[in-house]
C-alpha cells in the first residue's frame, strides 16, 4: 500500500462508550469520506452549525484533553486518541459522527480505534496525493520548565518525549519513536493516567466524571491501583507520545520533522503548531 496516496476506511465503524470528563454516554460512527475531505467531526445530536474541524486554530481547551470548537461554540472534546489512531494508520479522510460533546474514552488508549479501523480495512485512493509539510527551520516554544521544539528531519516524523514526575512509579521516563517507520503498538495501547492525589482536584474542576480504573491508570505513592498493572514498561511516556501524535494531526498534514518535548502536553503542542504556521518560511507544503 503506497503511503503517498490518500486513504479512507472501507466501511463505517460504530463505537459507544462514555466521555472521560463529561461522564455522558456517547455513540460514535466513523464513516468513509471522499479524497481531500480531511477529518471532519459532525455533532449529529444538533441540527444546526454541527460541523467542527479538528484544526489547531479551532482548539479552545487543552486542560487534560484537546477540545475543538466551531465559530458557533459547538464543540467536541477529547479528540486526541482518535486523531492519533487516524494519523498513525495514515487515514486522511473520514467523517466522524458523534451524538454528544466528547469522544468516548473506551479503555483510555487508542487500542480499540486501531483494532476497529484495521478490522474494516483501509481504502487507498488511486490518484489523490497525501498532504505533507516539511519543517524548514527549528521552532521552539517553552513556558517555565516545559518545552517543545520541532526542527527539520530526513523524510520522517520523530518524536522524543520526556516526563518528569516526583512520583517514584512514573519518575523520569523518556522515549523516542519514528512515527512512519516504527511499530507503534505500545504507543496505541498506552492508557491515560493520573495520580490518586489529583483525582479530587480534577473532579472539583468538573472533569473526569467518567474516569475509572477501566479507562485510566491510577498511581498512588509507589503502587499502581489497576489490578492488571501496566501494559508496557514505558506506558506513561508512551501515552504522552500518543497524545502528541493526535495533537500534531490538527495541523491537517503529515509532518516531516523532528519533535522534542519535555514535560509538555496538549497546550504546548498546540502553541508549537500555532508558531509553526505563523510564518510561511517555517515550512514547505
Amino acid at each position: 500500500m503506497s503511503y503517498l496516496n490518500q486513504k479512507t476506511i472501507n466501511s463505517p465503524i460504530n463505537l459507544k462508550g462514555i466521555g472521560l470528563h463529561s461522564g455522558k454516554k456517547v455513540n460514535l460512527c466513523i464513516k468513509p469520506a471522499q479524497p481531500n475531505t480531511g477529518i471532519i467531526f459532525k455533532r449529529v445530536d444538533l441540527n444546526l452549525n454541527n460541523i467542527v474541524f479538528p484544526n489547531f486554530n479551532n482548539v479552545t481547551n487543552t486542560s487534560l484533553n484537546t477540545t475543538i470548537s466551531n465559530e458557533y461554540g459547538v464543540r467536541v472534546s477529547t479528540i486526541e486518541h482518535l486523531m492519533g489512531a487516524l494519523f498513525g494508520l495514515g487515514i486522511d479522510n473520514v467523517l466522524v459522527e458523534i451524538d454528544n460533546e466528547e469522544v468516548p474514552i473506551l479503555d483510555g488508549s487508542a487500542k480499540e480505534f486501531i483494532e476497529k479501523i484495521i478490522s474494516v480495512g483501509i481504502k487507498k485512493e488511486t490518484d489523490a496525493p497525501i498532504k505533507i509539510i516539511k519543517i524548514n527551520k527549528e521552532i521552539e516554544y517553552s513556558e517555565n520548565e516545559k518545552s517543545i521544539s520541532i526542527k527539520p528531519s530526513n523524510l520522517t516524523l520523530n518524536i522524543e518525549f520526556q516526563l518528569e514526575y516526583k512520583n517514584p512509579i512514573i519518575g523520569n521516563q523518556k522515549n523516542q519513536v519514528s512515527v512512519y517507520e516504527d511499530d507503534l503498538k505500545d504507543i496505541y495501547n498506552s492508557r491515560t493516567f493520573c495520580l490518586f492525589e489529583d483525582i479530587e482536584l480534577i473532579k472539583k474542576s468538573g472533569l473526569a466524571k467518567g474516569g475509572s480504573l477501566e479507562n485510566a491508570i491510577v498511581v498512588k505513592d509507589n503502587q499502581i491501583l489497576n489490578p492488571e498493572g501496566l501494559r508496557n514498561n514505558k506506558e506513561f511516556v508512551n501515552h504522552k507520545i500518543l497524545d502528541c501524535i493526535g495533537d500534531l494531526y490538527t495541523s491537517g498534514y503529515r509532518i516531516i520533522g523532528s519533535v522534542v518535548c519535555s514535560r509538555g502536553g496538549h497546550y504546548l503542542t498546540n502553541k508549537l503548531l500555532r508558531k509553526v504556521f505563523d510564518n510561511n518560511e517555517n515550512f514547505s507544503i
